[in-house]
């Protein structure tokens, strides 16, 4: 994956646990300040660690830990340095989705090896969307659904996610959401 991910899951065990839990996590997996370059993409093996090793310390499950850190990822990547990005992908929810490939395609010509992943919406209606999720990567569903929920929250909504269909590298979302000042 890539070295911004690894800063966010940084944040994110700062965050919960304090600056020495996440000193500790990177003791115990060897890594260090190279592995957060930003622009930097990096085996998927290491990522995987590195959100284990943080599940451990949350004591959360490996697929716990995406799910929280997809969430935490929508609210990380509006306060830093993707921040302008993020304002520009889409002022509601149908259109932020709508537009995360483009958001990607920009990432990607500033990341060259990067492998992004697709997203189609096929079906929007009045608090009702459904996306297909294409990627190269295998076992990331529960990230997206954290990002979703992530994204409802951006946007004041309150809803819910879940996987209507599932397979290899390939997922469909059903995303169920109302104002949340209603």
């Amino acid at each position: 994956m890539y070295g911004m991910i690894h800063r966010g899951i940084r944040s994110m065990v700062q965050d919960k646990l304090g600056e020495d839990a996440w000193f500790a996590l990177e003791q115990k997996i060897g890594i260090g300040p190279t592995e957060l370059l930003t622009g930097m993409v990096y085996d998927d093996t290491m990522t995987i660690a590195i959100i284990s090793e943080a599940a451990a310390r949350l004591n959360l499950t490996t697929s716990e830990s995406l799910f929280e850190f997809g969430r935490y990822w929508i609210e990380y990547a509006s306060r830093g340095s993707l921040a302008s990005a993020m304002d520009l992908t889409g002022h509601d929810l149908v259109s932020f989705i709508s537009n995360l490939d483009r958001l990607h395609l920009s990432v990607g010509m500033a990341m060259p090896g990067s492998r992004l992943p697709n997203f189609n919406v096929v079906l929007s209606e009045p608090g009702f969307l459904k996306v297909e999720y294409h990627s190269q990567r295998t076992g990331l569903e529960n990230f997206v659904s954290g990002l979703f929920y992530g994204l409802i929250e951006r946007f004041g909504l309150i809803g819910e996610v879940a996987i209507a269909d599932s397979a290899t590298c390939n997922a469909v979302f059903e995303i169920r959401y109302k104002d949340g000042h209603a």
